[in-house]
């Protein structure tokens, strides 16, 4: 039995390297048989399959852990409060000066119009990356335009508001200039965001732009413009000269963070053209047409589109 087992195993072990073993006889000139000779031929390559292991699929690979997404949401949201509180304590800090004494109704008018666009821009770095965060930057001026409406229609009465934002006390006011200035500022946030610069400089022409101009035109404007009683040389010269300014700074501002990169002999060719026809359209009789906070923001955003794009 031992014998026939060892037979059976040899025969298998030899079937199974059958493949790649062949034996020769070779016979001497004495007729003598000699050892066969064993020719190892090359091995044949065998299909192996590879271990089951466990892949991934394509949706939850996409999909953010929900840490992450639960933090750009808070972050955002602290963004969002802590812009709001700013804004808030701005327009309060000039109504308190207002209502003091210490600065002029026009003048605390025009620097709210002023700076308040402008910090809101350079606030849009706080937030994060994600595709959600403009929205969340938009809820700023969003909550200024609703109480603007409320105050507007009468719907409630905000003494230093008023103040702070209209030329001769009346709720109405609140729903012309200062009510499109906010809708500006929604729609270059919202749209445009930090990646381009058409929203940049459309803010910079109507807040530095427009807002220095009107300081300076009522202080040293003697001189009025031919076609347009209203305005003046010193008006329309600073309205250049500060939209171009301001612009070249915050386009220098989001350029420095990483989110603008732009040939700067190109740039500030375009932002001198986008200037002087921002400063144009600002100076053209239309005021009881077209308000400058429509009109200066929406040319510059076209121009502005236009030549970068091109």
């Amino acid at each position: 039995m031992a014998l026939l087992a060892l037979s059976r195993s040899d025969c298998l072990l030899r079937r199974c390297r059958h493949d790649r073993i062949t034996t020769t006889t070779v016979a001497s000139s004495s007729g003598v048989q000699r050892q066969p000779r064993i020719l190892i031929l090359p091995f044949r390559t065998f299909r192996c399959t590879p271990p089951a292991f466990r892949i991934p699929s394509l949706s939850s690979s996409r999909v953010l852990p929900p840490r992450a997404v639960s933090g750009d949401i808070l972050h955002d949201a602290g963004a969002t409060a802590a812009v709001l509180a700013g804004a808030y304590s701005l327009v309060l800090g000039f109504d308190q000066l207002t209502q003091r004494n210490l600065i002029q109704q026009k003048l605390s008018r025009k620097l709210v119009h002023i700076l308040s666009g402008l910090l809101f821009m350079m606030s849009w770095p706080m937030f994060s990356t994600s595709m959600e965060a403009r929205y969340f930057a938009s809820i700023v001026p969003t909550v200024n335009c609703l109480r603007l409406v409320i105050n507007g229609l009468s719907l409630a009465k905000d003494e230093g508001l008023l103040k702070s934002l209209t030329r001769e006390g009346k709720p109405a006011e609140l729903l012309r200039g200062p009510l499109y200035y906010v809708l500006i500022l929604i729609f270059s946030a919202v749209v445009f965001w930090r990646e381009s610069p058409a929203g940049i400089i459309s803010l910079g022409m109507m807040c530095g732009g427009d807002g220095i101009a009107d300081i300076m035109g009522r202080r040293f404007g003697s001189k009025r413009l031919p076609y347009n009683q209203k305005k003046s040389w010193v008006g329309s010269i600073s309205m250049f000269i500060f939209g171009f300014g301001v612009s070249i700074g915050m386009l220098y501002y989001f350029s420095a963070l990483g989110y603008l990169e732009l040939d700067w002999g190109k740039t500030v060719q375009k932002v001198g053209l986008i200037s002087l026809v921002a400063t144009m359209v600002e100076s053209l009789p239309i005021a009881n047409v077209v308000d400058d906070n429509i009109s200066v923001p929406l040319v510059s955003m076209v121009v502005a589109f236009l030549t970068f794009n091109t």
